[in-house]
């Protein structure tokens, strides 16, 4: 089973109706997770239709060159949706878009993986990144990280009322173990 059959797009009909796609349009997909939004908007396209198509995570670039590979109106570009103007550019699209979709957050597939470090559900390293090799991971923030930062990142991002708590928990344990694993940061969240 794919992960494209094991995740099912939130809203999916709801937001491809909001984009309004017309046969010949040019359409924006920011964020290609397991590709839900992009195939419902190919299959409102006509022949002559396009779909640009973005993403960082490793395992939505692999869905998505496969999908590419089987309908040339769907071109992807592996990398973050900050980058969408540049992708914009280098596939001549500028001025050509009707329509830009953003589905934000983190996917089931991400969460259901242990080893992507997102799921407090299963303990796995605390990685947390969208693309796994960018970027310092949960664990190396957190171990280099000062206490107000933690505090400011709980409170503005988690929007977690014992910010300070959790943030001086983590400074302390750190200080004797590495804090490495979801289930580590689960407990001092916790406690």
């Amino acid at each position: 089973m794919t992960s494209t059959l094991l995740h099912q797009s939130v809203l999916l009909h709801e937001a491809v109706d909001a984009l309004n796609v017309r046969a010949r349009g040019c359409y924006l997909d920011a964020t290609f997770g397991r590709g839900g939004h992009a195939r419902a908007v190919l299959a409102r396209l006509g022949a002559d239709g396009c779909l640009l198509a973005l993403d960082r995570d490793p395992e939505a670039a692999a869905e998505a060159r496969a999908l590419a590979a089987t309908d040339p109106r769907l071109q992807f570009v592996a990398g973050p949706f900050s980058g969408l103007a540049a992708a914009v550019r280098a596939h001549g699209l500028e001025g050509r878009l009707d329509g830009i979709l953003f589905d934000l957050g983190v996917s089931s597939p991400q969460l259901d993986d242990a080893r992507r470090g997102f799921s407090f559900q299963q303990d796995g390293p605390l990685d947390m990144r969208m693309d796994p090799a960018g970027g310092p991971s949960a664990a190396e923030w957190l171990a280099a990280a000062g206490e107000a930062e933690i505090s400011l990142v709980l409170r503005d991002l988690g929007e977690e009322r014992f910010h300070r708590r959790i943030a001086r928990r983590v400074v302390e344990t750190r200080a004797e173990t590495p804090i490495a694993s979801t289930a580590q940061l689960a407990g001092l969240v916790a406690a």
